[in-house]
């Protein structure tokens, strides 16, 4: 036996390895996609500094320097303000349904308390169960009103200019007065979580069959796809509801999170994440030949779900098409759902806008999955 080491037989392994990989697409196809989809993501979607958030005006006071106040604040970038409501109550069904990130309230006679020097108030209230997407902007706020100001504080009124803050600024961090990060990590967690192992599990549920050879009976059975596909995804869900009980428990007890809304409907919506995400896997089982290739397809969903969903970076400062790619991705739309329930308080009425697309993806991939199932191993 030659115990010497062959270049020939070494270029031979080399060659037969390029011939294998050559022939699995798929796994190509990630080595290739996957790098690039991470440039594209974190050099041109991820944003830590969003701009123009929309916000909401609340003005009882019509004057010059109201004026002026807003005009400023739009001039920033920081603030969009889209909305000039007439009440509290239609500021606050903005911020609970999460259409706008602030509202700016400017009350009576603020014009005539700045000519006096009396320091009018202005109340700032911000939707802070995300604080990474109100930081930079509470931050820049002070500096922003002053210097909008600037210009009409001439003549008489230039004695305001030196003085701190021509204007009392309040700001009201709503849902989260303490800004505190893990009511907002802890609760997104769960979407993250769940979206990892559940399509993680059910992915490798058929190919693990393929593998070992078990698969061959499973299709010797008269069981229809539709019937092999909920099949495996029940016990899946029993799982899912068991690491979403962990974790809850953990987020009430250890860190503290408030539970503002009702556990039912937070069990319904989760129920329904799981689904979907199960839904996901399968289908990533019947396209994969190898538990490799499902978890690789498993990695490339993964990858812009944790992204661009608002786990880890501010939604609003992505660029409008990666919020379009977001918005088609579950963990965005279960994201909002849990927060919105845990940290707001949120009922169906204000959750339904983010379930209905949840229902149309599981349907969409249930569809693609029964496509693709197929009856024979060939």
């Amino acid at each position: 036996m030659n115990s010497g080491l062959s270049w020939s037989r070494w270029i031979g392994i080399i060659v037969k390895e390029f011939i294998q990989l050559r022939r699995d697409r798929l796994t190509f196809g990630m080595i290739v996609g996957i790098p690039i989809m991470q440039l594209i993501l974190f050099g041109y979607a991820i944003n830590s500094d969003p701009k123009k958030l929309p916000s909401a005006a609340l003005v009882s006071d019509h004057s010059l320097y109201s004026r002026t106040l807003l005009q400023g604040l739009k001039n920033s970038d920081y603030f969009r303000i889209d909305h000039e409501v007439s009440g509290q109550a239609e500021a606050e069904e903005l911020m609970l349904h999460g259409k706008v990130q602030f509202v700016v309230t400017i009350p009576e006679d603020f014009g005539r308390k700045l000519v006096r020097g009396e320091r009018p108030t202005l109340l700032v209230e911000a939707d802070a169960s995300d604080p990474s997407a109100t930081g930079n902007a509470l931050a820049a706020l002070a500096g922003v009103v002053r210097t909008a100001l600037v210009h009409d504080l001439q003549g008489p009124l230039l004695r305001l200019v030196p003085a701190a803050d021509p204007v009392d600024i309040r700001v009201h961090r709503r849902y989260n007065p303490e800004g505190v990060t893990s009511f907002n990590i802890v609760p997104g967690l769960l979407g993250t979580i769940l979206t990892m192992t559940m399509i993680l599990m059910t992915g490798l549920a058929m190919t693990r069959e393929r593998e070992r050879g078990t698969f061959e009976n499973l299709l010797a059975t008269p069981a229809l796809p539709i019937e092999v596909m909920t099949g495996k995804i029940v016990p899946y869900i029993m799982i899912g509801l068991l690491q979403v009980t962990l974790l809850l428990s953990a987020a009430l007890l250890i860190f503290k999170v408030p539970m503002q809304g009702s556990v039912l409907l937070l069990y319904f919506c989760v129920s329904l994440f799981i689904a979907a995400n199960l839904t996901l896997g399968i289908t990533f089982s019947s396209i994969a030949r190898n538990q490799l290739q499902a978890m690789q397809m498993t990695f490339f969903f993964f990858l812009p779900s944790i992204l661009l969903s608002g786990f880890m970076f501010p939604f609003r400062g992505m660029p409008e098409w990666a919020q379009w790619v977001g918005t088609v991705l579950p963990l965005t739309h279960f994201l909002r759902i849990v927060r919105g329930i845990m940290l707001k308080g949120n009922t169906f009425v204000e959750v339904w806008p983010h379930v209905w697309p949840m229902l149309v993806f599981m349907l969409v991939v249930i569809g693609l999955g029964l496509g693709v199932y197929r009856k024979t191993l060939d």
